[in-house]
């Protein structure tokens, strides 16, 4: 797996002070995408054990509320077997902390069947607290969303989601 960036402060994609993690390689190829760059699978870094380690010590600081994934799309079958070490070690080192995931496919497509759940779907899901969810649609957008850019994205919290059975929105401020 490559990496496009990783911002350190991030204050945009989720609550409170973040690491953000933009993996590269994505194939729904949204018009008037934000990264458009992060699409190719080759784009920027390689993600190494070196990448890894950076990261969760950048996470130690006690401001930092938790780590967002972007792209690209962390979502595709090969970035979720790239990222699940990164989940696995931040869920032990950081557990009152969280994460957030960006994807442009539905939620649905993750679960049993799902055109994009394999082997270690349900692991990674595990660890993710906040699922936004939804392809960027440029007739949907809306500037005044939080968290998202197009209305037909939504804001999933993943515990309740988990705990329910059902889906479970976030309730933003």
């Amino acid at each position: 797996m490559n990496y496009a960036t990783i911002k350190y402060n991030d204050i945009a994609n989720g609550t409170g002070v973040r690491v953000s993690l933009f993996v590269s390689g994505c194939t729904h190829r949204c018009p008037e995408c934000f990264n458009e760059v992060a699409w190719d699978f080759h784009y920027g870094q390689e993600f190494t054990e070196e990448t890894i380690e950076n990261i969760i010590e950048a996470l130690r600081p006690s401001h930092i509320k938790g780590l967002s994934l972007l792209g690209g799309e962390p979502m595709e079958t090969s970035n979720q077997i790239g990222l699940l070490p990164l989940l696995r070690r931040f869920k032990a080192e950081y557990p009152h902390k969280d994460i957030w995931c960006y994807t442009g496919y539905v939620y649905e497509d993750f679960l049993t069947g799902g055109k994009r759940h394999i082997e270690i779907t349900d692991e990674l899901l595990s660890y993710i607290d906040i699922l936004v969810d939804g392809p960027f649609l440029l007739e949907k957008k809306n500037i005044r969303l939080k968290f998202r850019g197009s209305e037909n994205q939504r804001i999933i919290d993943m515990k309740q989601t988990s705990k329910e059975h059902k889906i479970i929105l976030w309730k933003t401020n």
